[in-house]
């Protein structure tokens, strides 16, 4: 007796088909990803541009008239000039006939570099307090700035008022401020000025808090002596009084370089230098008046009366509260911050010059490590933000006159079309495509695995009011789709079986089998209405119409997806047909319903496999070989649409990336002479526009729309994103109203452009991804029902 070992069951090899499923499945997990990482660019790009236009974050309270009695009142007696050592809050006034002029609420590129002008043409260095936000927009500004040997100090980064912001807010604001200073100049700074702030007198129960906790992290707060209120736009005679200190004392003079027009701030600053020198004032940084300040408490100053070195060294030290500054702000000694200038002889000229230079901006520091490199990816960011925002809303505004354009060309299109078409009377009398056509005309059916719809589809052919030949060609099947049709013993039926090879080369295998001059061609899960044959060949009368599209309706229409894919095959692709057919540049037969000249057909090559949109692919062909392509709006067919959200991605990915590919395989249309390029000068410019463009970049509309919601007016958005509602729901209602089509169904289209139309945008910009990276989908079998049988409304 022998026995044999039961073999091990070997594992089965992939078929070619699953190999490529599988592929095309690993290529799409990153394309997914990079339109991911678009959106969540986009996003980005969004967020921070609204941040840095205080958008987004932004407190406009200002606080006034608040109680002061918790204030020292030896510091509300004192001058501009708050600094902390050790935690002892001190102030200094700035030197008799000495003026330290501030500029606040820059940079711009178009007012501080003409005050720097007069600056330079009068050799008088300024301190500059620059609002983090603008320093970022404007990084070149504050580079020319600082090179020129100005100061630059803190005024926030949104400009926010600290004393209704926590302690995390005023940190970020400072370090913020910190890290654009660094990107631009590569400095940071130890000077700070708080927005609202004026008079040292003016400090209230509310703000001495956040002055403790500035000036405990390091850095010293600037306050004014003499506001010349050039906001008001006074007049430069008005601002170069309000600016000019009384009885030759110093001061801490303010001015703005920013905040509206500041033409008369540039007139009155040069009349007001030339003036002040003539008065005998010389003028100076914050740092250069404290370094006076302390120089002389130490028995030299910055005009030289004795020990420049040692005493400049320690006037420095008192405004380092400052070399610290950073420290307290951004967690870190600010970029590497240099130690003062220093050392050196009095007694040489060359050194005298450097640290004049280096006292007078001895208030900052050069940035290094973290924060420089941290600063310059801000910088970056920004200017990316400040390129891509202005593009998108110029593409914004494309969209929207694109959006509005189509709306109105397909409203009067489709109202001519449908009064030529349906014409009983008045000039030229009823309407007639010519004889009428009663041959034969042969009905291919392609089917792969429609075990559920095809006995619904041959039946409803068989109620044919017009004489047909029907040839179901089976791809293939494996559900028993063959022998169901067979099996049904309906007349003038034949089941040609080949081996699975595609739609195309079903639909091909079927015109070489056909009888008849006249191809309908329709899909295994459609029904045709009695007369949908008999309408749908009737222009072919005309000797010069070569393919009909027909009339496609959704028969599964009673759930919220397939309620959504009515609407849109109503108002979408209906209206559009009958714009396209008027401007004789239709796109697609539907593969549901379209009819074709045989000889048309056979012209141009049949069916190609070279898409995925073998339908479009057949159409643009037709048009380029002459033929004219109609539409019979009178010939209808109910079809069953995806009824899961899945099926529905599968399907229009398919759709959008194969009419890419078409449209491609097609460009040179463009340049196609006579009639045979009426569809590249017309037909396609369109289709790019309408049916690529406008709906890759549509959802600008609805990122803008929820941008604004949230950070900018709601009501006013909401009212205009209703304003659009309104006038795609005007088309809607038209478009049902051509089709006769009951209005109930168009309930469901707010929630359609909540919900559907993103799904929409999705799969387009998911089909352009791939199209833009090179990928090939293969034909995807959506699972039906069978549950569209007899059409709605047809006995």
């Amino acid at each position: 007796m022998t026995s044999t070992t039961p073999s091990r069951g070997r594992r089965r090899a992939p078929t070619k088909m699953e190999r490529a499923a599988g592929k095309a499945a690993a290529l799409q997990k990153p394309r997914v990803i990079l339109a991911l990482l678009l959106l969540l660019g986009l996003t980005s790009v969004m967020l921070l541009d609204g941040y840095l236009r205080s958008e987004i974050g932004n407190d406009a309270r200002v606080r006034d008239g608040a109680a002061y009695d918790k204030v020292p009142q030896k510091i509300l007696d004192g001058g501009p000039l708050l600094t902390f050592t050790g935690g002892t809050a001190k102030t200094q006034s700035v030197p008799n006939k000495t003026i330290v002029l501030t500029f606040d609420d820059g940079p711009t590129p178009t007012w501080t570099p003409q005050i720097l002008k007069v600056l330079d043409d009068n050799n008088v260095e300024a301190t500059f307090f620059m609002v983090g936000s603008m320093v970022s927009r404007y990084p070149g500004v504050v580079k020319d700035l600082v090179d020129q040997g100005n100061e630059v100090g803190i005024h926030t980064f949104t400009h926010v008022d600290l004393s209704y912001q926590g302690v995390g807010r005023l940190q970020r604001e400072l370090k913020q401020t910190q890290l654009a200073l660094a990107g631009a100049a590569g400095i940071t700074t130890t000077l700070f000025r708080a927005p609202y702030s004026s008079e040292i007198n003016a400090v209230d129960n509310y703000s001495w808090p956040v002055y403790k906790e500035i000036g405990n992290l390091g850095y010293t707060s600037v306050f004014v002596d003499t506001d010349s209120d050039d906001w008001k736009k006074p007049g430069v005679s008005k601002i170069v009084q309000w600016a000019t200190p009384k009885d030759n004392k110093g001061a801490v003079v303010l001015m703005h370089d920013a905040g509206g027009d500041r033409s008369e701030t540039v007139k009155a600053l040069d009349t007001y230098i030339k003036k002040m020198k003539a008065k005998g004032y010389s003028f100076t940084t914050v740092s250069g008046a404290m370094a006076k300040l302390n120089g002389t408490q130490n028995g030299a100053g910055r005009t030289g009366t004795a020990g420049s070195g040692q005493a400049v060294e320690a006037g420095v030290g008192q405004t380092g509260a400052g070399a610290g500054a950073g420290a307290g702000a951004l967690g870190e000694q600010p970029g590497g911050a240099q130690s003062a200038p220093g050392s050196g002889s009095a007694n040489s000229s060359s050194n005298n010059s450097s640290n004049k230079v280096n006292i007078e901006q001895s208030g900052q520091q050069k940035a290094t490590g973290s924060t420089l490199y941290e600063g310059k990816a801000l910088i970056y960011a920004v200017a990316v933000a400040e390129w891509v925002l202005p593009l998108l809303s110029w593409l914004l505004l494309v969209v929207g006159i694109s959006v509005m354009g189509r709306f109105g060309m397909m409203l009067i299109l489709a109202r001519r079309h449908y009064r030529q078409r349906n014409r009983k009377r008045g000039k030229g009398g009823k309407f007639s495509w010519g004889p009428t056509v009663t041959r034969p005309v042969t009905v291919i059916v392609p089917a792969y695995n429609e075990k559920e719809c095809i006995a619904n589809t041959l039946h409803s052919l068989a109620q044919s009011t017009h004489p047909i030949e029907i040839i179901v060609v089976d791809d293939g099947s494996t559900d028993g789709t063959k022998e169901i049709a067979e099996s049904l013993g309906l007349p003038n039926v034949r089941v040609i079986r080949q081996e699975n090879a595609g739609k195309p080369a079903a639909l091909n295998n079927g015109v070489r089998n056909a009888s008849y001059d006249i191809v309908v061609m329709m899909d295994g899960d459609t029904v045709f209405e009695p007369d949908a044959v008999h309408q749908l060949v009737q222009p072919f009368a005309d000797p010069g119409i070569g393919a009909v599209a027909g009339n496609a309706k959704v028969g599964n229409r009673n759930t919220i997806i397939g309620a959504w894919q009515h609407i849109e095959y109503v108002m979408g692709f209906n209206l559009d047909r009958r714009m396209y057919d008027l401007l004789r540049c239709m796109p697609t037969i539907p593969g549901a319903i379209g009819a074709f000249r045989r000889d048309a057909v056979l012209e141009v090559g049949g069916m190609s496999e070279d898409t995925l949109a073998e339908d479009t692919d057949i159409t643009i062909a037709m048009h380029r070989a002459g033929w004219r392509v109609v539409y019979q709006e009178h010939a209808r067919a109910w079809t069953e649409a995806p009824s899961s959200l899945k099926q529905l991605w599968s399907q229009r990915y398919r759709w959008s990336y194969g009419t890419m590919q078409a449209l491609w395989k097609h460009r040179k249309s463009l340049t196609d002479k006579g009639p045979s390029g009426r569809f590249g000068r017309i037909g396609m410019p369109l289709v790019v526009i309408f049916q690529i463009i406008t709906p890759v970049l549509a959802p600008l509309i609805d990122v803008f729309t929820i941008y604004s919601m949230i950070f900018v007016d709601f009501w006013a958005s909401l009212l205009a994103w209703l304003a659009v509602l309104v006038v795609q729901l005007v088309c809607a209602a038209y478009a049902f109203r051509l089709d006769r089509e009951k209005y109930r169904y168009l309930a469901m289209l707010p929630l359609q452009q909540l919900a559907y139309r993103q799904m929409m945008y999705l799969v387009l910009i998911h089909s352009s991804v791939t199209a833009l990276t090179g990928g090939r989908l293969r034909w995807q079998k959506l699972k039906r029902t069978g549950e569209v049988g007899t059409p709605a409304g047809v006995s």
